[in-house]
């Protein structure tokens, strides 16, 4: 086992510069645990840094493999004494671009950024939690500090984040407003939005009762979303943005209307991914599954991605369980 299949980019740019490709199998060292990758999850950032922007600067050497999420099974542990022994189903993120991706068969990643895959979830669901979820517990659950009685509005609820952090909002007792386009309407009210507001029909900012916090998934990408949601903020308020290089005055933008702001960038967290994958176990949460390709149908995905109109998550079945 000295090579892998993977899909691989040589240079920055479309979506076709994903290619299949025979790369060595990553050389697992210190504390690290070797997974065999059955699905991995995709997510803008990917498309991103193909496309040369995201971390695309930080990638040492091409052609290089891209991917955060996965879920697989281990197949050699730190330790003989370690708690994930090899033939355990484990899911979580990698450290790419400081090592490669998931978009491969196997992955090396430090033994705190995986944790056990939930069973009632297939590896190809487990995929789609990890960097999703992780983003939106940081956001709605460390830092909005989502509980009983607060008002918090959430941008792109339908989407992959969205979508984790509607459902986090509500566990935790916050009044949650979502906004989502006409046909994720009914769906955000399913998982747990008080209130849906549908921006292709109205300007989410209007008539809206001041809100405690914003979870800001769009910037000012499109229609100045993340500058009008100023307005929706009680005076002390807080704005939580995702991405932060949508809006480079966002901090001065805030500070003059008298509200606090801050972006966010998640971390690989073992630890915090077991709590989420209790959550799954229990049926408090859930992931939504948009479409499902094989890993050489990459180019595809990430296509589909960048329409901007996915519900929850797109995945890659990478290999057979």
């Amino acid at each position: 086992m000295t090579t892998m299949r993977a899909m691989v980019i040589r240079s920055t740019g479309a979506p076709l510069e994903l290619v299949a490709s025979h790369v060595p199998v990553p050389l697992r060292v210190n504390s690290e645990v070797l997974v065999r990758v059955l699905a991995a999850g995709i997510n803008p950032i990917d498309a991103k840094t193909r496309s040369g922007g995201g971390v695309a600067a930080a990638i040492g050497a091409y052609p290089a493999v891209l991917g955060r999420d996965f879920s697989g099974v281990v197949v050699e542990s730190p330790f003989e004494a370690h708690s994930l022994q090899p033939g355990t189903e484990v899911f979580g993120m990698t450290g790419f671009p400081r090592s490669a991706g998931s978009y491969a068969e196997y992955v090396a990643v430090s033994s705190l950024s995986l944790t056990r895959k939930p069973a009632s979830l297939s590896h190809v669901e487990a995929a789609g939690v990890p960097l999703a979820a992780l983003t939106a517990w940081g956001m709605v659950v460390d830092v909005a500090k989502a509980h009983e009685g607060q008002r918090m509005l959430i941008h792109a609820g339908a989407g992959g984040v969205g979508h984790f952090a509607v459902q986090f909002a509500r566990y935790f007792g916050a009044h949650v407003i979502a906004t989502g386009s006409t046909r994720n309407l009914g769906w955000l009210g399913e998982l747990g939005a008080n209130q849906v507001i549908d921006y292709t029909a109205s300007r989410f900012e209007e008539g809206l009762d001041k809100v405690d916090a914003v979870i800001d998934l769009i910037g000012n990408v499109h229609d100045d979303t993340g500058t009008r949601s100023l307005a929706t903020l009680r005076r002390g308020g807080l704005l939580v943005n995702a991405p932060t290089g949508s809006w480079p005055t966002m901090r001065a933008d805030a500070a003059a209307a008298g509200i606090r702001a801050t972006g966010y960038k998640v971390a690989p967290d073992g630890a915090t991914l077991a709590i989420i994958a209790r959550m799954l176990e229990a049926g408090d949460i859930r992931v939504h599954l948009d479409d499902v390709f094989d890993l050489d149908e990459a180019a595809a995905a990430h296509t589909k991605l960048e329409t901007g109109h996915t519900r929850g998550k797109i995945v890659l079945r990478v290999s057979e369980a």
